[in-house]
């Protein structure tokens, strides 16, 4: 009873560093395109996710089963509570601690390499390996690569549409300390030039605060810009709710032996704590989602999140194990891809988190079963 009860406690764990670590994601671009400011863009972040953690008690019942370890270890060993917290405890801690770095992980990865460690420890070898590959491991690192191919294509795509629209980009360049922008037309673009303090004026070009990409021109009647804009938030809320939807039955996996526990009230407990962890941790991967990996506007912005969410849902409806993570990630080094501007060097940590993060998972879960089983 007390190992049950402890199960429960590191399946909360596992679920709040998931949130923080997760949460943000799916509205980064939102932030980082300079849309709507971190705490707005984080409210609905919670709660769009938290819907999809509701949902997929109806949703992805595949994802539920695949998650429970059977298939990869034993099923007598797969329905073993001391199992079961050695994943799940080895699995929240290294979700934390990518958190604490600001570095944005795979919980799916994470507890990919949690089952694969706990599994050989206690086994003595007797995984099923070639589950592990085609179940498990292939779909994870095919999704960030066929994400950032679909953003690619789909930005430059959408940047044509835009054009043959006659939908123009204006970007502000201000001058001074605080600069009222004026408009002024040069050919088919538009450039914002304020002026505030003539005297000492102090220029700054690019910055998301101060310099920011509009949209002129209307679609169907509707002005543009407020057109992308609210694009832009569904997309979010999208991937947000796929998001919920693709890892809240990951981690209700590991409640499945919990005798008396209903799974609706699983799932209820999982988003909730979700939600926690990501209200109340997310600065740090935020940070690095929407500002560190490629600078956005608006409308790549929505590029990526459009891409994240339509792949993220179908895999769920499929029972593919696809991260989250890999997927919008892999969306946002598409844009950095088409448009030249990529950060190399944090785009080099991320992939390099990604590449532990299994190792890692896997060691601390062999670990503590060492010490429990």
């Amino acid at each position: 009873m007390i190992l049950v009860g402890l199960l429960l406690l590191v399946t909360l764990l596992l679920a709040y560093a998931n949130g923080a670590n997760d949460n943000f994601k799916g509205v980064a671009t939102l932030f980082g395109s300079g849309t709507t400011d971190y705490r707005k863009a984080l409210t609905w972040a919670t709660l769009t996710t938290f819907a999809g953690s509701l949902s997929s008690v109806f949703l992805a019942s595949l994802l539920l089963k695949r998650f429970s370890g059977k298939g990869l270890v034993p099923d007598s060993l797969a329905a073993s509570p001391e199992f079961l917290f050695a994943v799940g405890l080895g699995a929240g801690v290294t979700v934390l601690l990518a958190t604490l770095t600001g570095l944005p992980i795979s919980t799916t990865h994470s507890l990919t390499g949690a089952l694969v460690g706990a599994g050989l420890m206690a086994t003595g070898g007797q995984v099923h390996l070639g589950v592990l590959g085609s179940a498990f491991l292939l779909p994870l690192l095919v999704s960030p690569a066929l994400a950032a191919g679909f953003s690619t294509l789909g930005y430059r795509g959408l940047r044509g549409l835009r054009i043959r629209l006659g939908i123009d980009k204006e970007t502000c360049l201000c001058v001074g300390k605080t600069a009222p922008p004026a408009v002024i037309q040069i050919g088919q673009s538009s450039v914002a030039v304020g002026a505030a303090d003539v005297s000492a004026p102090a220029i700054k070009v690019g910055s998301v605060q101060q310099c920011q990409t509009y949209y002129t021109g209307t679609v169907l009647g509707i002005r543009s810009q407020m057109a992308l804009d609210t694009a832009h938030y569904a997309s979010a809320g999208m991937v947000s709710f796929a998001r919920g939807l693709n890892d809240t039955p990951k981690i209700v996996a590991l409640l499945l032996v919990v005798q008396g526990l209903p799974l609706s009230r699983g799932m209820l407990l999982v988003g909730l704590a979700m939600a926690v962890g990501g209200w109340l941790n997310a600065r740090k991967v935020a940070l690095t989602m929407s500002e560190r990996i490629t600078p956005l506007n608006p409308g790549q912005g929505f590029t990526a999140n459009l891409v994240t969410g339509l792949l993220v849902i179908v895999a769920s409806r499929l029972g593919v194990p696809v991260s989250t993570t890999h997927v919008s990630v892999g969306s946002l080094f598409g844009i950095g891809l088409a448009t030249g501007e990529g950060n190399r060097r944090m785009i080099r940590n991320i992939l390099l988190a990604w590449a532990v993060t299994l190792p890692v998972a896997a060691l601390l879960s062999a670990l503590i079963w060492l010490a429990v089983g």
